[in-house]
């Protein structure tokens, strides 16, 4: 079976940073382009983050440039989202995604509204709550 397993969230302060990594298992981790995808509370889905299969090429959301990186390392399977200067804003549930041949943002506006059928596979999340 397909597993994205996500972690590092937790508590922090405003300002403060966070680490994320998402594990898969059961696919061929260097054939996925993938994306970090928060839910905000009261809010749908929104996208974060993008880094191609060979991590040549990365692409941010407004909202997180300049503060996330995303990076990955295919030999162990591992996907990252660094986050530093975090904000109030920036709590919600993480998910590591895979993207589809076509990246989500490549033919979205990042306001778009996503459902999970825009991603292929999803992991299961991790909190982030930044509040001080």
């Amino acid at each position: 079976d397909v597993k994205l397993e996500e972690s590092g969230g937790g508590l922090v302060q405003p300002g403060g940073s966070l680490r994320l990594s998402c594990v898969g298992s059961g696919l061929r981790y260097s054939v996925y382009d993938m994306s970090w995808v928060r839910q905000v509370p009261g809010k749908g889905l929104e996208w974060l983050a993008y880094i191609d299969k060979g991590a040549g090429t990365t692409n941010y959301a407004e909202a997180v440039k300049g503060r996330f990186t995303i990076s990955r390392d295919n030999s162990i399977n591992t996907l990252w989202l660094q986050m530093n200067s975090l904000k109030t804003e920036d709590t919600g549930l993480y998910f590591c995604v895979t993207e589809y041949a076509v990246p989500w943002f490549s033919y979205h506006v990042e306001t778009s509204p996503i459902s999970t059928s825009d991603f292929g596979y999803w992991g299961q999340g991790t909190q982030v709550t930044v509040s001080s």
